[in-house]
């Protein structure tokens, strides 16, 4: 699903942001990255999605090279990929509905497949009722819902999330992560990464965690084993 091998990124000469990489993360998985801010974390999502070229090594991700994929190749690429952010990057001028449904007319799916999906989105989420709501009359949690449903509507392989519940007070925080875990059990592959090592040690799953570049840990049960 997901394979490193012997990854390296530096921006510039000197210390390099990923060190000899080297991981693989099977179809259907929940695992967590964890590590300090500057670790690598931001740079292994962006490597993932094709952002960014690796200086060193190669990435396989849904059993393509990404070193093999030409430009033109990406946005489709990239559709196998649900991604949700910090700071959920929503349209503030558009409501619930129209946010979601942006998603699937960028594919050029069709209106009758788009007023389908996504209500089916909407009540996954637990938001059918706020589809006409706008970004700014809505909470942190149910924005940050609004877009696991738009990075979700494509049906994606693979949910990258990158600091989901950064801006989420407890409850919230924890309302999202039961999400995640839904969406895990249908069977995404969800790859969260966070510094909250409270969610981390309370959901028990494998958790990679990267110091200065260079993987110091992956632990398949969140208890500190080592795999």
């Amino acid at each position: 699903m997901i394979t490193l091998e012997h990854v390296s990124k530096a921006y510039t000469a000197g210390i390099p942001a990923l060190n000899d990489v080297s991981l693989h993360i099977d179809k259907g998985e929940f695992v967590f990255i964890v590590g300090d801010s500057g670790s690598g974390k931001s740079t292994l999502i962006k490597l993932l999605l094709k952002e960014l070229e690796p200086t060193e090594g190669t990435i396989t991700v849904n059993g393509r090279a990404l070193n093999k994929i030409r430009r033109r190749q990406i946005p489709k690429f990239r559709r196998k990929i649900g991604v949700v952010f910090q700071d959920y990057r929503l349209l503030k001028d558009r409501n619930v509905y129209d946010n979601i449904a942006f998603a699937q007319k960028v594919i050029g799916e069709s209106n009758k497949h788009i007023k389908k999906r996504v209500p089916q989105m909407l009540s996954m989420v637990g938001l059918a009722a706020k589809y006409k709501s706008f970004p700014n009359q809505m909470s942190g949690g149910e924005q940050q819902r609004v877009a696991i449903a738009r990075a979700l509507i494509n049906e994606p392989e693979i949910l990258l999330a990158d600091e989901p519940t950064g801006n989420l007070d407890n409850n919230n925080t924890w309302e999202i992560m039961k999400l995640l875990e839904e969406i895990n059990n249908r069977g995404t592959t969800v790859v969260v990464v966070t510094h909250n090592l409270e969610i981390v040690k309370v959901m028990k799953k494998r958790v990679i965690t990267i110091k200065r570049g260079t993987v110091v840990s992956d632990s398949r049960t969140g208890d500190g084993d080592e795999a």
